[in-house]
Formats: structure tokens, C-alpha cells, sequence
């Protein structure tokens, strides 16, 4: 058998599936020509997956991080088999194939820009030095990428921990980005709403939005603290309160702001946004989910429900550029950068 560049050749169950969707995987060290062996330094686990495993144990910081190394030993990966969804992670390159194109060589301190869903995993320490308290888990173990993986070198100026915060979450700004450039290319300068605006890729997405030639930016958050934060940051025109999962009081909150918005950015990481998202988002507008809580079935049939007539973008985590687009914005935009470090600090 020989290796396949998506990674075929670690899939043990089921047969005839890609890694994401595999039950399990080969995580055993050996490499093949074209694979790289990272030596893994600290995951950072997708933000739906940690609080469904967070509100699952109660808070409980041993149960938690019981449960994911559980979830790693079963199945050679980390992906929560509730949300589906797993994060990504920092390491250095352990082994690199003569044949990989990832051109990453021993030595190098990089961080994996594909999920953990599909990434061969093994944890070595038992999760020793992590507290199940905090999205980031710093880790000994190692991980697998295939020549279809996408990897990043860590820039020198940045701690790991802010990188590894931002590049989690680096396609939300670079889809942002597009789809509000297609709009003032075609004349038209959109109302962006961005849900969550407060968290890491819900600031970046109202950055990207803002440089991209928005008319006008809305954050909406669901707390007042959030809501004093992100004034404090200035990334958006308007920062507006309301629950996400009230269709009504988001869509009338988004209104009030200065919409309905033309592009609306989803970014909470919890259930049942979908309908609030597609109410508050004006005729021919675009919903962007980028949050893995998203059910999309409930968004098509929503959408369909309401005679709402949007264009719904599911935001894949890839755009070319994305890394690099990321940690620009977060050098020249102070507000981001300190939402950024705050929340590491809290964590």
C-alpha cells in the first residue's frame, strides 16, 4: 500500500472514508515519505466542541480532560463526537518525508492550519499540565500531517499562545474579507453584522470587514461586559446586545444598529443561531456561518421557512492567504490584538 496525499492510508475505520470522517485513525509515528511528524506542544480545541465537553462535566476541569483524552485514544484523533469538531495545534517539526511538499524541516515551530478532526493524534503526558479550564491544552504527544495538510510557520514576534488563538480561527477574516470586496467591487458599500463580534474570529471578521470597505460595522454580543469590551476595542460602528437565538430580538437589535445588514457573520459557538441570522440579514444579502455549532440543515430550512432570499456561505477554514492575512490584521489593529491577549489571560 502506498500513501495517499489526503491521507487514505491512516483511515482504520471505516474503509473508503477521508480522515475527517473516519472513525478512527493510524496515529502511529512511523512517517511515510510524504508525511511530516509535528511534536506537539499545545492544542487549541474548536470553541463548540470545548463547551459542549465543558457544559457536559459540569465545569468539572479532571472529567473534562479525561474526556478528551478519551476521545484521542479511541480514535487516534481529536474530534468531538458530539459537535464534530476539533481545533488545531502547535509543535515543532519532529520528521519531515523526503517527499513532503509542506516545505517545513526539522526543527521548525509550526502550527497545523487543519482541524484536529482529521489529523493522526497520540497524547504521551496525560494532559498533565492542563487544568480542563481553558480552550488551550498544553500537551506532549505527537500528530501527522499528510501532503494535502496545510501548515504554518510561527512568526518569531508573537508568543505561541497568540498565534496558535489566532490562527484557530484565520479563515473567518479572509472570507469576510472576499465577500465584502465582491460587494464594493460590484459598487456597493454592505452593513456587516457580525454575531459573537467579541470572540477571536467574530473581532477579526469586524477588522477584516472594516479594511475591506464595509459601510458600516455592527457587533452584536450577548452580555454587557462583552458588549463594554468591544466598544473599548473599536472594531465596530455599533455594538448592539441581544441573544442570538431569538430571531426577533436579534433581527429588530441588528435593525436599530443600522441594518438590516447586507452580510452577516456568524461566529457564536453555540446552537440555534440560524434563523436569527437569516431575519436579521436584508433581502438578497449573504449569511457567512463560520461557527461549528451552526445546524445547517435548520439555516436551509429556515431560510426557506421565512421567504428569506440569502445566499448562505458555510466558511471551510481555507482561503489562500488566511494565516498571513490574519496576523496582519492582528499586528496593525490594536483592538483585536487586545481582545486577543485579554482572553488569553482570563484563560
Amino acid at each position: 500500500m502506498s500513501s495517499s496525499p489526503v491521507g487514505l492510508h491512516r483511515v482504520l475505520a471505516p474503509s473508503g472514508v477521508l480522515p475527517q470522517a473516519a472513525e478512527k485513525l493510524d496515529a502511529r509515528p512511523g512517517i511515510w515519505p510524504d508525511e511530516v511528524r509535528i511534536a506537539v506542544e499545545r492544542l487549541n480545541l474548536d470553541a463548540a466542541s470545548y463547551r459542549q465537553l465543558a457544559e457536559a462535566h459540569g465545569g468539572d476541569g479532571t472529567a473534562i480532560r479525561r474526556a478528551v483524552l478519551d476521545i484521542v485514544e479511541t480514535r487516534g484523533k481529536m474530534q468531538n463526537p458530539v459537535t464534530g469538531s476539533g481545533g488545531m495545534l502547535v509543535g515543532v517539526v519532529d520528521e519531515a518525508g523526503p517527499d513532503s511538499p509542506l516545505g517545513v524541516r526539522q526543527g521548525d515551530r509550526v502550527a497545523t492550519l487543519v482541524s484536529l478532526t482529521l489529523t493522526p493524534l497520540q497524547i504521551t503526558d496525560g494532559l498533565k499540565d492542563w487544568d480542563g479550564k481553558s480552550e488551550q491544552v498544553p500537551a506532549r504527544g505527537h500528530a501527522i500531517l499528510f501532503a494535502r495538510s496545510i501548515v504554518a510557520k510561527l512568526p518569531d514576534d508573537l508568543k505561541p499562545e497568540l498565534s496558535l488563538a489566532v490562527m484557530d480561527v484565520c479563515g473567518a477574516p479572509a472570507l469576510t474579507a472576499r465577500v465584502v470586496r465582491s460587494y464594493v467591487d460590484k459598487g456597493t458599500k454592505p452593513v456587516v453584522s457580525v454575531i459573537g463580534g467579541a470572540g477571536k474570529s467574530g473581532s477579526l471578521s469586524l477588522a477584516a470587514a472594516r479594511a475591506s470597505g464595509a459601510a458600516r460595522t455592527i457587533g452584536v454580543v450577548p452580555v454587557q461586559h462583552e458588549k463594554e469590551r468591544l466598544e473599548t476595542a473599536g472594531l465596530a460602528d455599533v455594538v448592539t446586545l441581544a441573544d442570538a437565538r431569538d430571531p426577533v430580538a436579534l433581527a429588530n437589535a441588528v435593525e436599530a444598529a443600522g441594518g438590516l445588514a447586507d452580510i452577516t457573520v456568524v461566529c457564536v459557538d453555540v446552537p440555534g443561531c440560524e434563523h436569527g441570522a437569516v431575519l436579521s440579514t436584508a433581502a438578497g444579502g449573504t449569511v457567512i456561518f463560520f461557527s461549528m455549532a451552526t445546524s445547517f440543515s435548520a439555516a436551509a430550512l429556515g431560510a426557506e421557512g421565512l421567504a428569506a432570499d440569502v445566499t448562505m456561505l458555510v466558511g471551510n477554514g481555507y482561503v489562500p492567504g488566511h494565516a498571513e492575512y490574519a496576523m496582519e490584521l492582528l499586528r496593525s489593529e490594536p483592538g483585536v490584538r487586545g481582545l486577543f491577549e485579554s482572553r488569553l489571560a482570563e484563560d
